[in-house]
């Protein structure tokens, strides 16, 4: 099943499903109004949400046209949005070029972060920067959406409260991040508004290719129209989603609504090109000593995008330009 969130009048948007081909859509009100309403109350409506992407796939169930750019985020702001560095291989060479070793310990901890969720952005939502020399970067990932979580749940249970998996944008101004993390304190500045994928999509439409909780496709980044990666997410992912959520879940609850970020998607062979532009710098400088590619421009684009085993789109794209703020 695909869901999306339309752009409306309030802050949360309406709730749609969406037909697999992502051409058609239907509001479902009478099921529930928004995202996050659905989430509340998964268990019950659920099939009945279902039941609609059933009908709407064999065209049987009045619709509108689905536009990706008219959708928000499927959680256009959200309770919780924590997100890991589950790829030790982009943290391996970030270390790396600045002289540091991987301690042995992140083979077994994972890192995650807390980050601002109040505002989520659509799949065609601008980045926005004041300046560009704040270092504007992309960071491709992959991210699911849970239900309520318990306290201290095991890895086992924990993949049963995946409901959604999504794209994502994890948006870095890399020239701010030195100072705030000088401070110890974490991120704040360089960490502005993520943006995420059309539609959510449930774990068994996915079929063979979510396994393990991981999902096992190349994610496609083009920047200016320019194949950057293809990087795939279930290759060497050391911390699956589960696992992920169990850390997240050690000394707290998690609410329905949370979401939890893969972090950078890489693989250990960069044959496959990068899911960032900060990785393909800190490798330049491992290599040569020195950083060619620039960090994002004004007027640059980035497209996000991954396809089922048949070519076709999955969550839609994300598909955004660089503008300064308004």
């Amino acid at each position: 099943m695909k869901l999306a969130t339309l752009k409306a009048a309030s802050r949360d948007g309406s709730l749609a499903v969406v037909n697999r081909d992502l051409t058609q859509a239907k509001f479902v009100p009478d099921i529930a109004l928004t995202l996050q309403g659905a989430l509340d109350n998964w268990a019950g409506v659920e099939p009945r949400l279902q039941q609609v992407y059933q009908k709407l796939n064999e065209g049987g169930d009045e619709s509108i046209l689905f536009d990706a750019c008219q959708a928000a985020a499927p959680l256009p702001r959200a309770y919780q949005w924590l997100d890991g560095s589950a790829y030790l291989s982009h943290v391996e060479r970030v270390r790396k070029a600045r002289g540091a070793d991987l301690p042995k310990s992140l083979f077994d901890d994972p890192l995650m972060y807390q980050g601002a969720s109040d505002v989520m952005l659509g799949a065609c939502d601008p980045i926005e920067a004041a300046s560009e020399d704040w270092g504007i970067d992309f960071e491709a990932e992959i991210g699911v959406i849970t239900d309520d979580v318990d306290y201290g749940i095991s890895v086992n249970e924990a993949a049963t409260h995946i409901k959604l998996v999504l794209l994502i944008n994890d948006i870095s101004l890399r020239n701010l991040i030195p100072d705030e993390l000088a401070k110890g304190f974490g991120f704040l500045h360089g960490k502005p508004a993520s943006a995420f994928s059309p539609v959510a999509v449930t774990p068994d439409e996915l079929g063979a290719v979510w396994k393990d909780s991981r999902l096992h496709l190349p994610l496609t980044v083009q920047w200016n129209g320019q194949l950057f990666g293809h990087a795939n997410a279930g290759a060497d992912m050391q911390f699956n989603f589960a696992r992920l959520i169990a850390h997240a879940a050690k000394s707290r609850k998690l609410t329905a609504g949370t979401i939890i970020g893969s972090g950078t998607v890489s693989n250990i062979n960069p044959a496959g090109g990068y899911s960032c532009i900060v990785e393909k710098r800190v490798v330049e400088i491992i290599e040569t000593g020195a950083a060619d590619t620039e960090f994002m421009r004004f007027g640059d684009k980035v497209r996000i995008e991954m396809f089922d085993e048949q070519g076709h789109s999955i969550f839609g794209a994300i598909e955004q330009e660089v503008r300064p703020c308004r």
